[in-house]
């Protein structure tokens, strides 16, 4: 196999300890969702039983969580493990375009997800709201568009913690790529999204302090001697580990071309992966009112800094201590295999730290993978449940049978993305070539899917066609680069730079295009307000006039208080139709109340009968949402892509003095993000936590006493 790492002679940690860590690891997080799940449910009124709640988390989730669980949903093994490898590669210009390449598609979503709630307050999957503008052919295309882009996201991401596994203790891939999801399956399919949000927390905590761990622990190796000694061992040895295309070939400029195309291509790949992946869709839909900028730029802030420390340290120490004999492969040097496979991270730690170390690893390894897997695994099955199964195969489903598909699918969704990433191990890929396919086969959707939100004159046929079209032409681009540059196409001859940046180019501006092309061929203007009907429509479906069963199906007898709505979270429709129209301030306690109309009906109502769930105050406060959401965004844009990076694109080598405050300001940032994405969500949450713990407290004198009794 092409991508497969000869371990034979190289084992960083026995195949037991690697099984005991992910079995038990996986046991771990199940048995805590367990219980997280029984405490929200008995003391906080909050059922994953229902599908409200399984799905968006019943739209009440705060700052702190929020900020928490999109971080952590984020913190792709890219970020630590490939980050370190394409610095080893480029130098430290790496570990900065990264950090730029990650956070303005979160500040994005922010500005997306607020006009989300402006536009359709109700929806629970982006698809959905595709399906009210597009209808059934649009709605069905852009669910190709979202199942493939988070299957391939997904599959690519456990592909590569198996090669990494298999890297680490040659324990069989395959082996590995069947463990690592299994846990999340279940811990996913007992507790729903916000056991993914809880769970979210528990993986950033740890992770950022592996992290934080990793980076000072490198650096202050004897063997590195601090900042000023890395910046001399990498002076020491530049003429041995020249870059071609970096200005003197140093690892120590920001004048590199590798390093700004890798940066480019990663940008436009992110992008796809964060507009065009429900689960993020799902986690703004699962916010309150005032919680989704917030919580989505604090994210943003935080995970910039990331990559930057981790990968200038790794990458750094890694050229410096690559060819002495505390280096794993010594006397053998590393092989470009090795390199995309991201072998650069655990060698490092080998070297320096030892045992404890790749223990370490395994557990930030562990982390990245099962966040990015519990997110991507809640947004596939609310696609195959909510928008395939309620929508075309069973439009009557109840609560509590879409919950029972939901965890159905789940499980479906966990055996088929194994599947994938064995095929994809078996086929020769890695992380540096998933990298460079990602963009073509993701973005073509992107400006779609932007324009549906954003454009009323994109047409039906305009946002049917236009990816498609994209997706070709992007597809197009990539292999006709490749074959007019390197003569053939091949995994090795497509793992190539510049074929990779303009297919991701031509596959996300081209759909603009095609777009505007379509749409002014037979204009046509949509109104805002039929996105209002898709609740309507939805409660009717659902709860048939004839139909009480639902509301004891659903659970809520043995909750009369019914489910907890934080303050500014969104407030369910009134009963019907009528009232909604005459009063769009009422709130009803319930979420299951049923519509006395067919679902005909509910979308036969005029448009001018029809008036906006929020009041006008909520709705004036979306407004400055949103305004502050693209002011973050530019804010963004400017300082990360051009403002900070371009002035240091020149022929420049960093001196002793700025690099060293070059990575001091990076570890800073990684405090802070731990702060904000560690510290805050517990301030944030302490009252769900007090309220959580009495009752526990509570509950365990009365059954201690009640066993003392007896």
């Amino acid at each position: 196999m092409a991508n497969t790492i000869d371990t034979a002679k190289l084992a960083l940690i026995s195949q037991g300890a690697a099984y005991g860590l992910l079995i038990g690891l996986s046991v771990v997080f199940c048995g805590v969702i367990l219980v997280a799940v029984k405490v929200q449910k008995a003391y906080l009124a909050e059922d994953s039983g229902k599908s409200e709640m399984f799905m968006v988390a019943n739209r009440s989730v705060g700052r702190g969580l929020t900020a928490s669980a999109v971080f952590s949903s984020w913190m792709w093994i890219n970020e630590t493990v490939l980050c370190a490898s394409m610095c080893y590669r480029y130098g430290l210009a790496v570990p900065l375009w990264w950090g730029s390449g990650l956070c303005f598609q979160i500040a994005l979503m922010a500005a997306l997800g607020v006009m989300a709630k402006i536009r359709v307050p109700y929806a629970h999957t982006s698809l959905e709201v595709v399906r009210m503008r597009y209808g059934k052919i649009g709605h069905v295309i852009f669910i190709l568009l979202n199942l493939v882009n988070n299957v391939f996201g997904c599959a690519s991401m456990i592909m590569t913690g198996s090669q990494l596994i298999h890297g680490v203790s040659n324990m069989h891939y395959v082996a590995a790529t069947i463990l690592i999801p299994l846990g999340v399956v279940l811990y996913t399919a007992v507790g729903g999204l916000k056991a993914t949000f809880l769970t979210d927390f528990l993986h950033t905590a740890i992770a950022l302090i592996l992290i934080i761990y990793f980076t000072i622990s490198v650096l202050t190796n004897s063997h590195v001697g601090g900042l000023g000694g890395l910046y001399d061992k990498v002076v020491a040895t530049a003429a041995d580990n020249y870059i071609p295309e970096n200005y003197e070939g140093s690892l120590l400029t920001f004048k590199s071309k590798g390093a700004i195309i890798w940066g480019l291509i990663l940008k436009f790949g992110n992008l796809a992966l964060v507009v065009m992946d429900t689960a993020f869709w799902q986690k703004s839909f699962a916010t309150e009112v005032r919680a989704t900028v917030p919580g989505y730029n604090i994210a943003a802030l935080a995970v910039f800094g990331i990559p930057w420390g981790l990968g200038t340290v790794i990458g750094l120490t890694a050229r410096a201590i690559h060819q002495t004999p505390i280096f794993p492969t010594y006397p053998g040097t590393l092989t470009a295999t090795e390199v995309s496979s991201g072998m650069v991270m655990p060698y490092v730690i080998k070297a320096l730290i030892g045992d404890k170390g790749i223990i370490g690893f395994f557990f930030l390894l562990f982390m990245a993978l099962t966040s990015t897997i519990s997110s991507s695994m809640i947004a596939v099955s609310s696609i195959l449940s909510y928008d395939i199964y309620k929508t075309y195969l069973n439009p009557k489903v109840t609560d509590r049978q879409l919950v029972r598909v939901s965890h159905i699918t789940v499980v479906i969704h966990g055996v088929f993305i194994t599947g994938i990433s064995i095929a994809l191990n078996y086929g020769g890929a890695n992380m540096t070539w998933i990298g460079y396919l990602r963009p073509i086969i993701s973005c073509p959707g992107i400006m779609p899917m932007i324009f549906t939100l954003f454009w009323s004159r994109q047409t039906r046929l305009a946002a049917i066609v236009s990816p498609v079209l994209g997706f070709f032409t992007g597809l197009a681009v990539w292999l006709a680069s490749t074959k007019s540059m390197y003569g053939h196409i091949n995994i090795t001859t497509t793992t190539n730079n510049y074929p990779a940046l303009y297919a991701a180019i031509a596959s996300f501006f081209s759909p603009a295009l095609y777009s505007v092309i379509l749409s002014l061929y037979k204009p046509y203007r949509f109104d805002w307000r039929e996105f209002l009907r898709i609740e309507l429509a939805d409660e009717a479906h659902i709860h048939p006039p004839s139909d009480t069963s639902t509301l004891n199906e659903s659970g809520e007898e043995d909750n009369p208080q019914g489910p907890k709505l934080a303050a500014g979270s969104v407030k369910p429709v009134s009963a019907t139709p009528s009232e909604a129209a005459n009063d769009s301030e009422k709130i009803a306690g319930d979420n299951e109340k049923t519509l006395p109309a067919s679902s005909s009906s509910a979308l036969d109502i005029s448009l001018d009968d029809i008036q906006h769930p929020f009041d006008e105050a909520t709705l004036k406060e979306l407004r400055r949402w949103l305004k502050i959401a693209w002011y973050m965004f530019a804010a963004i844009v400017l300082v990360t892509f051009v403002a900070w990076p371009l002035p240091l694109y020149r022929d420049y080598i960093f001196t002793k003095s700025f690099f060293g405050g070059w990575v001091t300001v990076a570890i800073i940032w990684q405090f802070a993000a731990f702060g904000a994405v560690v510290v805050y969500p517990l301030y944030d949450g302490r009252r769900d936590i007090a309220i959580g713990a009495k009752g526990v407290w509570k509950s365990s004198k009365e059954y201690i006493g009640s066993k003392k009794a007896n």
